[in-house]
């Protein structure tokens, strides 16, 4: 694994839900605006508000719009959700981990700073993730859309695994896609644990806590 990778592996971010239904993407640099200015709004309104009591007059004052003007580019309170949650991911993603000195590229340095920027990704988006949890629990199409994201996640892991058997760096007995899954879950849920329950953990702990957890799991060659 070289020092611009990561150990999150692709950049392409797949849609975390059938958006075939969404409105047509705004054709002019104001329209643009305005649509981004609803999903800014929104997220500040479902935030606050959560995700039953938050309301589209609530959210189209915050934009300082007509309510007109947000069915030009939702047509309900879901899809404005599912929109925000869709930025989210993005954010999660890519967070921006940084790259690393050729040095410094070690398989467990790379896991260390991906495993530091997701887990700062996840406290920006906390109070995000926890409505989606939330609603997750009520409306299948959004516990799809949860499952949906913890499969990209898992996929992206599943395959800096394979790299990492591949240049026999760790256990070639483990399989890839199961240890994905378990890993990313275990890093999810102690991320949600912290920044949406309250748990008590500083971010070093959570860092330095997952990274032996991944060498130790994995049988990383540290040599």
């Amino acid at each position: 694994m070289s020092s611009k990778s990561s150990a999150r592996g692709d950049s392409a971010v797949p849609p975390l839900a059938d958006t075939s239904a969404f409105r047509a993407p705004p054709v002019t640099a104001r329209g643009a605006r305005t649509r981004a200015a609803l999903v800014a709004a929104a997220r500040v309104v479902f935030e606050r508000d959560g995700f039953l009591d938050a309301r589209l007059t609530d959210i189209t004052s915050e934009a300082k719009c007509s309510t007109g003007s947000f069915y030009t580019y939702f047509s309900s309170k879901e899809e404005v959700f599912l929109a925000v949650v869709e930025e989210a991911q993005h954010d999660m993603l890519h967070p921006g981990a940084p790259h690393l000195d050729e040095d410094e590229a070690s398989p467990a340095a790379v896991i260390e700073a991906s495993n530091r920027a997701y887990l700062e990704a996840y406290k920006r988006n906390a109070k995000l993730m926890l409505i989606l949890e939330q609603v997750a629990v009520v409306d299948p199409k959004f516990r799809e859309v949860r499952r949906a994201r913890s499969r990209t996640f898992a996929g992206r892991n599943a395959r800096a695994i394979a790299r990492l058997q591949e240049q026999g760096l760790v256990d070639p007995g483990i399989d890839p896609k199961m240890a994905a899954m378990a890993l990313s879950g275990m890093v999810s849920r102690l991320a949600y644990n912290v920044f949406c329950l309250g748990d008590k953990a500083s971010m070093k702990q959570l860092v330095d806590t997952t990274t032996r957890l991944w060498v130790n799991a994995l049988k990383l060659d540290e040599s």
